[in-house]
């Protein structure tokens, strides 16, 4: 998902206004799970390199998105499902913060490892276009729930 603010914002707020839930999770206690850092690194390295590859230039570490895309998988693993809920207030603060123009996110769950999470984020079109999209920025978090599995968050803006 991707958005230009502030006329996109009001455009995507409608768009996801019915595919994401708008349920505040500001006072709600999740718990926070450990981070698979080494995973993390993993996939920043990969996809930077993926870029490069291509010809486009390699996405900055960005501690302001890492610290909305840990709190994003931690909400993910305490629903026990993928999802882009509450993305327009997540890309509206780190907008905020940052002053990004454009903010967009991709997740996935239940692969192995970093590569594996890349290899099936390019097979899909949208994912596609997020990684090798105009972006200077991004963080991913990964992190595993209580069997084990991973959850991944990564965000991106310029």
């Amino acid at each position: 998902m991707k958005m230009r603010l502030p006329i996109a914002f009001s455009v995507l707020f409608v768009l996801l206004a019915g595919s994401c839930s708008t349920e505040s999770i500001e006072n709600t206690n999740i718990p926070s799970s450990e981070n698979a850092v080494l995973v993390e690194q993993a996939l920043l390295d990969i996809v930077n390199d993926h870029r490069i590859n291509l010809g486009y230039s390699s996405l900055l570490f960005s501690q302001v998105a890492y610290e909305y895309a840990n709190t994003h998988t931690d909400y993910m693993i305490a629903k026990g499902s993928l999802s882009h809920d509450n993305f327009s207030s997540r890309a509206s603060k780190i907008s905020s913060e940052v002053n990004a123009e454009y903010v967009a996110e991709n997740v996935a769950k239940d692969y192995p490892d970093a590569a594996a999470a890349l290899e099936n984020w390019l097979q899909s079109p949208n994912h596609r276009k997020t990684i090798e999209g105009e972006f200077t920025h991004t963080a991913v978090s990964v992190k595993k729930d209580a069997s084990g599995k991973l959850y991944f968050t990564q965000l991106f803006y310029r």
